[in-house]
């Protein structure tokens, strides 16, 4: 059966402030630009990029940011009449720094923020049951309404036969416990058929001990979690995914199947300028060969070149690469295969 909507994206969104002074120490920022951010708004608009007819579920606030958001998807061509407005609540918003080749902190304020107030009537009012995949992210999970919302809707998602495809997203500073993420991400594994992470964010859905994880920089996008990541890899799988994609950075990206086999998939050797970003725009691209029927390698290969050209910019949603920018880029890499 037909779906109307090939991607439906549920999550965060927000104003992504990016500092024009690369290089500079965050206390010596003197001007930002203003982007589109969030992991689930990221993921959507790179998707739509390439040639998706995606939609988007997250919520914003009854206020000028969110307005500014709207203006920005609405160009892209994303479905966003499922976006409600909560007056009672603030549109998000992230301070980011750049200081490659290895420091890129960032500020959340997301305290009040209306897509964590996305409700179980929200979902009901969105297209959940007619889209070919369904994508959230652990985020989505930390607090309640939003909580319950997420889950009921890749429920729903998955009884309609959409493919429900989980992309980790730790973000160790909305939690009250970091160790909490892992017991909400273990709860959800049940209702999904793809994982997507990094080793690090792997290893914190498994984390028994606040010990194995280290912060540096205000890097909440990049925390360091200790752990056996073969060992949380096959746990992961064994709670009912069918397949989870490792992002590996520079080395690309490792697909693990229930069956044991690894599908290794190399990256594209490009000079880092911002890593803000790249998981988003891999998240994008696999989704892209997903809907379209691709293997997983060529899939993954895909995420690969999105999230390789995506680091060679400045920021994040506003700068997801379009099928033409891709194929000339892959060209010199001898293609997707």
């Amino acid at each position: 059966m037909s779906k109307t909507y090939d991607l439906l994206n549920m999550g965060r969104s927000s104003i992504d402030l990016y500092a024009n002074d690369v290089g500079a120490p965050f206390v010596e920022i003197n001007s930002f630009a203003a982007y589109v951010g969030g992991s689930p708004t990221n993921i959507c608009v790179g998707a739509r990029r390439l040639g998706l007819n995606t939609a988007l579920l997250t919520a914003i606030g009854d206020d000028p940011v969110g307005d500014f958001l709207l203006n920005f998807l609405n160009r892209e061509g994303i479905h966003t009449q499922f976006v409600p407005r909560k007056s009672e609540h603030r549109t998000s918003a992230v301070i980011l720094g750049i200081e490659p080749p290895d420091k890129f902190p960032l500020v959340y304020y997301r305290e009040n923020c209306a897509d964590i107030n996305l409700t179980i009537d929200d979902v009901l009012a969105a297209p959940v049951t007619d889209c070919q995949v369904f994508q959230f992210a652990g985020t989505n999970l930390c607090l309640e309404p939003s909580r319950s919302a997420t889950l009921f809707a890749a429920e729903l998602a998955r009884q309609a036969g959409a493919t429900v495809v989980l992309d980790i997203d730790f973000r160790p500073d909305q939690w009250h416990d970091v160790r909490a993420f892992g017991v909400q991400v273990r709860a959800a594994l049940r209702l999904v058929d793809v994982v997507i992470g990094t080793e690090d964010e792997v290893n914190a859905a498994m984390l028994t001990s606040t010990e194995q994880m280290q912060l540096t920089h205000s890097q909440v996008s990049d925390a360091r979690v200790a752990g056996d990541i073969h060992t949380s890899v096959k746990r992961m799988l064994d709670a009912g995914p069918e397949a989870l994609v490792l992002k590996t950075g520079s080395r690309g990206a490792q697909v693990h199947l229930a069956d044991g086999d690894v599908i290794d998939v190399p990256g594209f050797p490009v000079e880092v300028y911002n890593i803000l970003g790249a998981g988003d725009a891999f998240g994008g691209g696999f989704l892209y060969g997903l809907v379209h029927g691709w293997d997983w390698y060529r899939s993954a290969r895909l995420g690969n070149a999105c999230g390789a050209i995506v680091v060679t910019r400045h920021g994040c949603a506003n700068f997801m690469p379009t099928m033409p920018e891709v194929e000339e880029f892959v060209a010199g890499y001898g293609g997707l295969e």
